[in-house]
């Protein structure tokens, strides 16, 4: 799943787009000057840190889409960068870890509390047949279950279009190599990977042939064939997964907010 992240142009490095001069101290600094895109740029770039500094805390892995705990990391991130200074002597990522930590052990203290305060036994009641039931711990269930779930589903998608991805000469690793670096080229790249798929005879040369109807998509899209050429394997394989069955994959897709 991380590959097709950074397929997707979310995580692209562990590490934000700033030049080597730039530390994150500076970073923060032009921040609490009121730059509010900075900001939101450099919380993105630093997902991969924060959800690293979540699940060692946690000693188990942390899924960002699907996991409290990472929002709390990133809450408390944001919250760092509004308060770190540099008199203090400390290094940015050292101070937000440290606020991180405290973010999540507050958490787990309130959790634990609620637990107490609210014994699981009290939601004990009886079926037609006599037997004890309890609601809350039945739902946890189901929610751990179609958590576990998810995440199988998803990685099966990943494989099978892995494989499909292999007819046609293309590795996942070659996605993440080919994966355009501006949010503006992901964005008109996965437009024409919907519209080849809105055509089912362009399809179907796709799927036949094993090769993109270029001469057909010049006369719908304003790029050259350089750059449909340049982009085949991207646009590949956004249309195999908005053509196929990838349900999983293709609501991924479109939490990027890139138009349906």
């Amino acid at each position: 799943m991380v590959l097709f992240k950074r397929f997707l142009g979310k995580d692209r490095s562990n590490q934000p787009n700033q030049t080597k001069s730039e530390t994150p101290e500076q970073w923060v600094s032009h921040i609490q000057q009121g730059d509010l895109r900075m900001r939101n740029q450099f919380i993105t770039d630093y997902q991969p840190y924060v959800a690293k500094v979540v699940s060692r805390f946690c000693k188990r892995y942390i899924d960002p889409a699907v996991d409290d705990e990472f929002s709390i990391g990133l809450s408390a991130f944001n919250e760092a960068i509004s308060q770190f200074s540099t008199t203090g002597g400390s290094s940015f990522l050292g101070f937000a870890e440290t606020v991180m930590r405290r973010r999540l052990i507050d958490h787990v203290r309130k959790e634990q509390r609620h637990n107490q305060q609210v014994p699981l036994s009290s939601f004990d009641s009886e079926d037609d047949e006599q037997n004890i039931i309890n609601p809350v711990e039945t739902q946890q269930a189901i929610d751990v279950y179609e958590k576990q779930a998810g995440i199988v589903e998803r990685q099966s998608e990943i494989k099978e279009l892995n494989q499909a991805l292999s007819e046609y000469g293309i590795r996942f690793m070659d996605l993440v190599e080919a994966s355009p670096s501006h949010a503006d080229s992901r964005e008109a790249l996965f437009k024409i990977g919907k519209l080849l798929t809105e055509n089912d005879e362009w399809m179907q040369v796709l799927l036949s042939k094993r090769t993109l109807p270029i001469k057909e998509l010049l006369s719908e899209v304003q790029v050259s064939r350089k750059t449909l050429e340049r982009n085949r394997k991207f646009i590949i394989a956004v249309a195999l997964i908005h053509y196929g069955t990838y349900p999983f994959l293709r609501e991924y897709l479109h939490s990027t907010n890139i138009p349906s």
